[in-house]
């Protein structure tokens, strides 16, 4: 049985705020992060740092409600140390320096916002997200642990939190924390690892210990991913998928390759995990094809919806040494779909992209 996302609505008015940041080649993680907020969310705000002109000109064309955009012009205008530090860094290490300044941002420019809410471009809502911040209540600060099973625990050398969901209260805590952070980030924020610090993602470690009501979030359902999915038992009901018997609220889908049109690499076996089906029909394939509906939305080649692995056709030449290869990489991918290792998503109906409402699971 597949279950789809559903639009379900409460009846509550509490506005939440949330913001991101992508670019243009991460346009279809975005969309499906944006289209699961809206079919699971109450009112809530998502502004969008775009990383890159097309990805400004795209959104602005698809003029998404609840959807706002922050060119990078406007985000660095004034910002003397954010522009010194794009210098000396690689493109996906000023990303990871952005991190910290743009709820820095939020708050300067929206004195509406209460409380602010940092999503990776790559998590996908199961499930509505109040339940997290019914968890975080009155606190100023919420982080999720990683929660890496005994047999990956030395990957907590890169982080014992990772940033894929963060919330920072409008107070003397979170903004101290924030600007904190922000410090660190613009003196050394590389894509590599050091005893005290790795990209923006190590610095967490340390907010328990100097920043006062910092909530870690415990849910089950939050932040699932392959590192951590091991821990859990899940589960396939008419509601949705469990993790022990609690909602999946939300994915992480990071490091997600795909390797031709339809066919994906979810990494597997680099996280040490044989995938169950629940993870493989209810959470993947869901996630699979709002990516292909997200890349048609937006008007994009479906060979790019997330990091393309070259090794499989990129490139090839004219002639028979291509034609060899390609068949050679053909083989490859049909031999890792029926062993398991890879994923093939079909492309999917336009009418299969809702289904009927189910009822909402308990907390």
């Amino acid at each position: 049985m597949y279950f789809e996302l559903v639009p379900r609505r409460s009846p509550r008015k509490l506005m939440r705020y949330y913001c991101t940041y992508f670019d243009h080649k991460y346009l279809p993680r975005g969309l499906a992060l944006y289209h699961s907020l809206r079919q699971h969310s109450g009112p809530f705000r998502l502004w969008v740092l775009c990383l890159s002109n097309e990805c400004h000109e795209i959104l602005a064309k698809l003029a998404l409600p609840d959807l706002e955009m922050i060119s990078l012009n406007e985000f660095e205008q004034g910002d003397a140390p954010l522009l010194e530090a794009k210098q000396n860094r690689s493109f996906i290490e000023y990303y990871f320096t952005c991190t910290p300044s743009l709820p820095l941002f939020i708050f300067k420019k929206f004195a509406e916002v209460d409380a602010v809410s940092y999503l990776d471009g790559d998590l996908f809502f199961f499930a509505d997200p109040e339940r997290v911040h019914a968890e975080i209540g009155d606190h100023s600060i919420a982080i999720t642990p990683h929660r890496f099973p005994p047999a990956q625990r030395n990957r907590e050398r890169y982080g014992i939190f990772n940033v894929g969901w963060l919330t920072f209260r409008r107070d003397e805590h979170a903004l101290a924390c924030l600007s904190w952070w922000r410090e660190r980030c613009l003196e050394w924020c590389y894509d590599r690892w050091e005893p005290t610090r790795f990209a923006d993602q190590k610095y967490l470690d340390e907010w328990p210990k100097l920043f006062k009501n910092v909530k870690a979030l415990e849910h089950p359902g939050i932040n699932l991913a392959l590192w951590n999915v091991a821990n859990h038992h899940l589960r396939a009901e008419r509601e949705g998928v469990l993790v022990d018997g609690r909602p999946l609220i939300f994915f992480h889908f990071h490091s997600l390759q795909q390797l031709s049109t339809s066919v994906f690499n979810p990494q597997w076996s680099r996280n040490k995990i044989k995938p169950c089906a629940v993870l493989r029909r209810h959470i993947y394939r869901p996630y699979l094809r709002a990516l292909w509906a997200a890349a048609e939305e937006a008007g994009l080649p479906t060979n790019g919806l997330v990091a393309v692995n070259t090794r499989f056709g990129a490139g090839a030449k004219a002639g028979e040494a291509s034609i060899l290869r390609r068949a050679v990489q053909r083989f490859h991918l049909v031999r890792g779909v029926l062993r398991g290792k890879y994923l093939r998503s079909p492309r999917p109906c336009h009418s299969a992209v809702k289904s009927p409402a189910a009822p909402p699971s308990p907390a």
